[in-house]
């Protein structure tokens, strides 16, 4: 396997590594000893970024995948410039006079660092909140020293551009990315029209639910909470996967790693994030930087086109 590129976040000066690792309902599933030799392998491989969110909710059952993170980190001896955090910041808890600090304070807390080099603010959803306060309340975090740079989750390309025009405004840095849904099924807003104007000014994605919990990878009995389900697809995904497992087949290599290869394909794509519980998982999803070189990005486009289950189902001008 050759060395992951890195790619600069936006116009930031955050260089993340071509795949990335995410944490939600992972390291919570997995032996102790294992995560660390996943992680030391994952960095050993070039893999720089880790994307960590708090995912307790109150009133559910507490989550400890980020605290277990933090311990896995520091079991790795693996040292804090040496890699990235991502931290997710959620627009529910944004407090109109505190704003994003208190939500901050208790990612560093569980996550055992004290800066973050990318935070991704949360869907947008019905949230009353002004885009104004966000940039205002970021470009102040960046100002202390504990943001680098910040991006957001699933939203629309206009409420995007708002953001990036107040920010102009404003003379501070605005959002650098967008954590898209993004996979052989779900192509519809990445590869839209009003995404693309984003990307040819500059802005960036990082894709994630490359694998639809799993079902991308042949596997359709789903044991696990996995992400929302846009435009009602997932059962046509699921319907559709013994197909994807098939070409993966007749190319020698794995539906996991076809579909993670596929998303490396996006030009404006500088990460793709996934989640991994074993170290063969973690591997096979490595591999993927290979296989896009050996098919080629074109050809390996065409060949996964059949399995576009959003297409004339979801806006591309997202949520």
């Amino acid at each position: 396997m050759t060395s992951l590129p890195r790619r600069r976040v936006g116009t930031s000066d955050v260089e993340v590594s071509q795949l990335s690792l995410g944490s939600w309902h992972t390291y919570d599933r997995m032996d102790f000893a294992d995560a660390v030799t996943m992680i030391r392998t994952a960095v050993a491989a070039g893999v720089n970024l880790f994307d960590v969110g708090v995912y307790g909710i109150p009133g559910m059952a507490p989550v400890f995948t980020d605290v277990l993170w933090s311990a896995i980190m520091r079991a790795s001896g693996i040292p804090r410039e040496e890699y990235l955090v991502s931290a997710k910041l959620w627009i529910e808890g944004f407090d109109d006079e505190r704003g994003f600090r208190p939500q901050l304070t208790n990612a560093f807390l569980r996550g055992g660092f004290d800066y973050a080099d990318l935070v991704i603010l949360g869907d947008l959803r019905d949230a009353e909140v002004e885009l104004e306060d966000l940039v205002d309340d970021l470009s102040g975090l960046a100002r202390a020293g504990l943001v680098r740079a910040w991006g957001v989750n699933n939203w629309s390309a206009t409420n995007i551009r708002a953001l990036r025009e107040i920010a102009a405004a404003r003379g501070v840095d605005g959002p650098q990315i967008a954590q898209l849904k993004y996979s052989v099924a779900r192509r519809s807003i990445p590869d839209g029209e009003p995404f693309a104007k984003l990307f040819a000014e500059g802005f960036t994605m990082q894709a994630s639910d490359v694998l639809e919990g799993g079902i991308l990878t042949g596997r359709t009995d789903l044991t696990r909470e996995v992400g929302r389900d846009p435009g009602a697809v997932r059962d046509a995904i699921a319907r559709s996967t013994a197909g994807l497992v098939e070409l993966a087949e007749k190319l020698g290599t794995s539906a996991a790693r076809l579909a993670v290869a596929f998303t490396l394909t996006h030009p404006a794509n500088v990460t793709t994030l996934f989640g991994a519980t074993k170290l063969a998982q973690l591997e096979d999803n490595l591999a993927a930087v290979d296989l896009v070189e050996q098919v080629g990005a074109d050809e390996l486009r065409a060949l996964v086109e059949p399995f576009w289950a959003d297409r004339g189902v979801v806006d591309p001008e997202g949520p």
